[in-house]
């Protein structure tokens, strides 16, 4: 529809024009008072320094059409009784969504202090930008908010994982031109081929063009008209396009913009779900115009400002020292008519609260936004149904993953027909060997399907693309409003969402801080075709490092799990699925792996988080000699084929074997909740024996987490030193010297009076290394030995 369709259609009654500009005027007094005043809200006396903030922070330049959204939204919601849900994805707009929740009534009743008068609007002004006061983004202390605009480009993968599994909802997502220039964020327009018609809600994009970046000028918003809208339709959707920069203009183009989007979203349901209607439904979406810093100064210092990218922050940066442009200040803030805005008292006049929605229906009180009131229980059967049975460690072998994709197919199974549970990953179900859930659900899928497709559902609840920036802003708009899910993907790409994983920690712990937001599901991820078995595909595939970056962050919020074996990994599933408001990473290998523990041996263990193998060591209730961890399938396996040669060769060596299967309890207790105490930790590991330490990852996170305990002098830590290739399986482990015949040597080298003792046993050590490095490279297979290894103690 084009620009001049819009100024001819006349939708809005002089009421309605009237009621939306005073709703309009009073968020853009709102958002500018925040950037500036810390007194004299109301401006009942002439404006003077002592009013202003010592430090003018906030960003000005996109408020203005993030307030003309609110407002517009709220017209729509109020007029169509609409269950909305608004993603706000430009960086810095919590003036806007702060000045719109304080008028609808939400922050008030979050906030009683911030009250909805003229004292309460003092407050909102004070506390923006403010020490103890609140960030300039969409945080979580914004009511209505599930995205904080830190980082940018996640807006929109984030409202397409809300609107899932929602069907009555409709999630409305400002995404601006700035943002839009982001990888992640081109990637999630082709969310649109992932949105059911039948059980989804729905999403209405909103590309807000104000024309500039902090800086520069921004790509889209300089493309012409007619480019802009190919691209958009090539990627799926029906544009409404929107300019101007006469408010009145504007108001009626918009109100006719959403209310032709809202009637083709209702008619596009209702031909999928009344009359079964297959085709592939394209959406539409609006493209919104106008100026940046609209309605602000329009010249400082002789040099344009509305509409450049000079508006972007604080458009008088002066107003303390320079009395012109205090003046400025004061008469922009007077062009908006506060007094016809609020009462004396400060409470918004009637026109001003007309077109807001009541209860539930405000933007900043809808349900979805705190998805901890709408989660339910995640239906997960007794682990009997799915353990493997173990009558002595190492008797047996299955592949963990395989076994976890029975447990994750009955719980799609039995969250059916709730649709409150989903499986993303970047194209790696099956090759995860979790293809079991497809007994249960097919692939998420709406575009062309071809008879040689497999699983492809247009009604399926698992998420394949080939982007992992997706897979985690789909999972995480899917948990915030209230559902569970579960991200797989290989270990060494799992790297791409760092920057993504850090900004949900730092939401999860900050909504933790806030007694008004319920928890939600935890974040879980599942990292496997990993490090030690991508000997096939090689260098590039291999690292492990993606846990370290994680323990980096707030300990009440994460968690790191490493499960040796098939029944270990079901015990951590479980407690991950059932957990509320973590993020978990679990590591498992989805290759064949010997079954060490039973169910119930493996529930204890897990629920210790480190323990003794008593079966495995040789210390027959005395003293060990040495201490031999490990963490993780590979570096278990290896720990325990030197135990075995330590049994074999010197049989006199008391051995202990601890197996750690959740890392964070290696840190003290006072750094982690789950951290052991000096007891505990000495008791395990000693204070005076060697330890050798046989580890899945980087080997200096262990020494990291351990570095302040009484027995870090004797800890020996092996792990991945980025040496690796297109190689066996064995060798990778050889490579890195975390293998069976390195330890052993490890051990005799630091035993206090092994190094004489044990010399042949050393040597016979190193000359297995050398035998292994010769027959890999004759035969292209490991050594019989080791292909063959078997634990027989």
């Amino acid at each position: 529809m084009s620009k001049a369709e819009h100024r001819d259609a006349t939708v809005l009654h002089d009421d309605e024009l009237r009621t939306l500009d005073a709703h309009w005027r009073a968020a853009n007094y709102l958002a500018a008072g925040q950037i500036y005043l810390m007194s004299n809200p109301l401006l009942t006396e002439p404006l003077r320094t002592e009013h202003i903030k010592p430090r003018l922070l906030g960003h000005w330049g996109t408020s203005p059409g993030l307030n003309l959204v609110y407002t517009h939204l709220n017209r729509v919601i109020k007029a169509r009784g609409l269950d909305t849900l608004c993603v706000w994805g430009p960086g810095h707009g919590g003036p806007s969504v702060l000045a719109g929740s304080w008028l609808d009534g939400s922050y008030s009743e979050i906030y009683p202090d911030v009250s909805r008068d003229a004292q309460g609007m003092e407050r909102l002004f004070r506390q923006f930008s403010f020490p103890g006061g609140v960030p300039s983004h969409v945080a979580p202390e914004v009511p209505g908010s599930i995205h904080e605009g830190g980082e940018l480009g996640y807006s929109l993968a984030h409202a397409y994982g809300a609107a899932f599994d929602h069907p009555d909802l409709l999630v409305a997502c400002v995404i601006g031109d700035g943002e839009a220039e982001t990888g992640p964020l081109a990637a999630s327009w082709h969310s649109n081929k992932f949105l059911d018609p039948v059980h989804d809600g729905a999403v209405l994009p909103i590309l807000h063009l104000n024309g500039y970046k902090i800086a520069n000028p921004t790509v889209l918003s300089r493309l012409p008209e007619t480019e802009l809208d190919q691209l958009l339709r090539g990627y799926g959707h029906e544009p409404l396009h929107v300019a101007g920069e006469d408010p009145v203009a504007v108001h009626h183009a918009l109100a006719h913009a959403f209310d032709e989007a809202l009637d083709r979203i209702a008619r596009m349901q209702r031909s999928a779900r009344e009359d079964d209607a297959g085709e592939r439904v394209h959406w539409p979406m609006i493209v919104l115009r106008t100026p940046k810093g609209w309605t602000g100064p329009t010249e400082v210092d002789g040099l344009q400002v509305e509409g450049t990218w000079r508006s972007h922050q604080v458009p008088l940066a002066g107003v303390r020292e320079n009395p012109e442009h205090l003046r400025q200040l004061e008469a922009w803030l007077r062009s908006y008519r506060p007094e016809e805005l609020f009462h004396p008292d400060g409470r918004p006049v009637a026109d001003v609260v007309a077109c807001v929605p009541e209860g539930a229906r405000r933007l900043g009180a809808t349900p979805y936004a705190n998805g901890g009131l709408l989660v339910r229980d995640l239906p997960v059967r007794s682990l009997e149904t799915f353990a493997v049975p173990v009558e002595k460690p190492g008797s047996t072998l299955h592949e963990p993953t395989r076994i976890l994709g029975e447990l994750l197919e009955q719980v799609m199974k039995d969250t059916g027909a709730r649709r409150d549970f989903r499986l993303v990953g970047p194209d790696e179900t099956a090759s995860n060997r979790l293809q079991a859930v497809f007994d249960a659900s097919g692939k998420a899928w709406q575009a062309e399907t071809l008879p040689v497709d497999e699983h492809l559902d247009r009604h399926g609840r698992v998420m394949e693309i080939l982007s992992e920036h997706l897979c985690q802003g789909w999972l995480e708009g899917y948990l915030l409003t209230g559902r569970h899910g579960l991200f797989s993907c290989y270990e060494a790409f799992v790297h791409i969402v760092d920057s993504m994983v850090n900004q949900h920690i730092k939401w999860l712990k900050t909504s933790r801080q806030l007694p008004w937001r319920a928890p939600i599901a935890s974040l879980n991820y599942l990292l496997t075709s990993h490090v030690w078995r991508q000997d096939h595909n090689g260098f590039s595939h291999q690292d492990p490092g993606f846990v370290d970056h994680v323990l980096n962050k707030s300990p009440e919020v994460v968690r790191v799990y490493r499960p040796p074996d098939a029944n270990t990994l079901l015990s951590v599933a479980d407690h991950a699925l059932r957990s509320r408001d973590y993020v978990n990473v679990i590591v498992a290998g989805k290759q064949p792996c010997f079954d060490w523990l039973s169910m119930d041996a493996a529930r204890a263990h897990c629920a210790r988080g480190a323990g003794i193998w008593d079966w495995a060591g040789t210390e027959n209730g005395g003293e060990p000699d040495v201490v031999l961890a490990c963490a993780g399938d590979v570096p278990t396996q290896e720990i325990l084929a030197a135990a075995q040669l330590l049994r074999r060769h010197l049989p006199e060596l008391a051995v202990r074997v601890v197996n750690v299967v959740d890392m964070t309890r290696l840190l003290p207790r006072e750094d982690h909740p789950h951290g052991m105490t000096e007891f505990e930790y000495d008791g395990l590991f000693t204070l005076d024996k060697p330890v050798i330490f046989a580890y899945h990852g980087y080997p200096w996170l262990i020494h990291r987490l351990a570095y302040s305990r009484t027995g870090h002098q004797n800890l020996h830590v092996r792990g991945y030193r980025e040496s690796g290739s297109t190689t066996t399986p064995f060798d990778m482990v050889v490579r890195n010297d975390l293998d069976r015949y390195r330890l052993v040597m490890d051990v005799i080298d630091r035993v206090p009076g092994l190094a004489v003792r044990a010399a042949a046993v050393r040597q016979s050590m190193a000359d297995a290394r050398t035998r292994h490095h010769a027959w890999i490279r004759e035969h292209g297979t490991d050594l019989p030995e080791v292909a063959d290894w078997a634990w027989n103690a």
